[in-house]
């Protein structure tokens, strides 16, 4: 133990200039949360305190959309090039602090070197993707018109203010795709991150956009909790547009909310994502993307290989193949770079993952790797011969806690990936890419990968799920429509005719 407290103040000094960023970003400002309360962010790993909040309340979350309301108006009228500057000096901030904001992401999310990373690779792509949907407002597009003389056009225009809210498994990445386009938009943003992972969920944002010269008030980061903000996020008036990444049941609640105020949303929910293994797949190859679709950030991520659907002629080779590679995982603290599995975010995390694996022992289900828990981490499990229909097999786990489902034929095997209310994301592994490619048609999900896995984000392409995985479509093309108000503008040119 003496070496993570050892290891844990060379971290803390690593990052001590974000721990500072412990106050919400209000028009400009950093103020401290008026709340009566006060709230620790911890490291999961070993429960040290990173820093100390005072959450924000509900008058200083209303000064925060009044703020962004009045700062949107000017910042709709600023140019493309400016825009775009702001973007490019939030990306390079990023890319000079990478290490220290590596070490405060491993801290805060409990997250692996690997996972930091990734979500850097992840987040710079999508500045990267933001700088070309400057032009996209004010730049009409042309139509034609069947009465003479007139000319037909139709523009993008800034939505107003954003609301934003994220989770903590991603808390960068998942504000990255709301944020960066809101702003290149010409929107202005209030953002809500989850209070665990505050810092790396928001404040290095204010301080990216602080030093950028963004005008005060287009961009509000706001340190708060359920207690302190209620239902403000979302019936505040002067925002028309919501976007929540989350739970299915948080999901519904603001659909709710949000319908009574006709407001517009981008929901990402929960999934419960397939890997189907078809009988001419490459075996060893699947097997590689199913552990690390598994096991990446320990199952923490909407995307996660959450069923393993094996058809039944390579079933008992690709288990033996799956639980030797899961037993050579490196277990233990994130701050190892080595490491490849490290906490959960909390212990009330911890405890509903023990909860389904106690829970799939008492439904008598094979256990083909046994785990254990040290703390918040969970070492992995493997079950076999789980039944689609069980409540494993339909429950988001969330964690390292890996199921494989045999089934007799391809057909049941795509009826199996589709026996789920969720349709995030999902994988086929097959020899025959043209058949794979009509049979990724016919899975229930917003995204389908072939021989790959499960686990995919990139900005230029359209992100979102079906059925309860939620509303609406990240990626380039499909937020910038989200983000904006379409509007028709004709111009009758010639002196028209009309019928009296």
């Amino acid at each position: 133990m003496s070496n993570v407290i050892n290891e844990n103040k060379r971290s803390q000094t690593a990052v001590s200039k974000y721990e500072t960023l412990n106050k919400s970003y209000i028009n400009g400002e950093w103020v401290e949360g008026k709340s009566q309360r006060s709230i620790d962010i911890t490291d999961p790993y070993d429960q040290s305190v990173i820093t100390t909040v005072k959450p924000a309340n509900v008058d200083q979350i209303k000064q925060a959309f009044e703020a962004a309301k009045k700062a949107q108006k000017d910042w709709a009228k600023s140019t493309s090039k400016q825009r775009k500057e702001v973007l490019q000096k939030v990306k390079e901030y990023i890319e000079r602090n990478k290490e220290e904001i590596i070490k405060i992401i491993t801290r805060e999310s409990g997250g692996t070197a690997l996972k930091a990373n990734l979500e850097i690779i992840i987040t710079l792509d999508e500045l990267q993707e933001a700088q070309k949907m400057v032009n996209e407002v004010y730049v009409p597009k042309e139509y034609p018109s069947f009465i003479p003389g007139k000319v037909n056009k139709v523009y993008r225009l800034p939505l107003g203010v954003i609301t934003s809210i994220t989770p903590f498994n991603f808390p960068m990445n998942l504000g990255a795709r709301t944020i960066f386009p809101a702003i290149a938009l010409g929107n202005s943003v209030v953002h809500k991150p989850d209070l665990q992972t505050g810092i790396t969920g928001g404040q290095i944002y204010a301080k990216a956009f602080e030093e950028a010269g963004l005008p005060a008030g287009v961009f509000n980061s706001i340190l708060t909790d359920l207690e302190e903000s209620g239902d403000e996020f979302l019936t505040n008036p002067n925002s028309p547009f919501i976007s929540f990444t989350g739970s299915t049941a948080v999901g519904r609640h603001i659909g709710k909310v949000a319908g009574e105020h006709l407001k517009h949303l981008a929901l990402e929910l929960g999934g419960n994502s397939p890997v189907v293994v078809l009988s001419d797949a490459d075996v060893d190859r699947a097997v590689k993307a199913a552990v690390y679709g598994k096991y990446v950030h320990n199952g923490q991520i909407c995307m996660s290989t959450n069923r393993i659907i094996v058809q039944r002629d390579v079933y008992n080779e690709f288990v033996e193949k799956f639980v030797a590679q899961v037993k050579g995982l490196k277990v233990g603290d994130p701050k190892n770079p080595e490491t490849n599995i490290g906490p959960v975010i909390n212990e009330r995390q911890a405890d509903k993952i023990v909860g389904f694996i106690e829970q799939a022992k008492k439904d008598g289900l094979t256990v083909a790797l046994e785990g254990k828990r040290e703390g918040n981490v969970i070492h992995p499990y493997v079950f076999t011969d789980v039944p689609n229909n069980s409540t494993l097999a339909q429950t988001e786990i969330f964690g390292p806690v890996a199921q494989i489902i045999p089934a007799e034929s391809d057909e049941e095997a795509i009826e199996f990936a589709n026996a789920t209310q969720y349709g995030l994301s999902s994988a086929i592994f097959t020899s025959d890419l043209e058949r794979a490619e009509k049979l990724a048609l016919e899975v229930e999900a917003g995204m389908t990968h072939v021989n790959d896995i499960t686990v995919q984000a990139e900005a230029n392409v359209a992100f979102g799920g079906v059925k309860a995985s939620g509303l609406g479509r990240f990626g380039h093309e499909w937020i910038a429509e989200e983000m904006t108000i379409t509007k028709w503008i004709s111009v009758q040119k010639g002196a028209r005719q009309y019928p009296f």
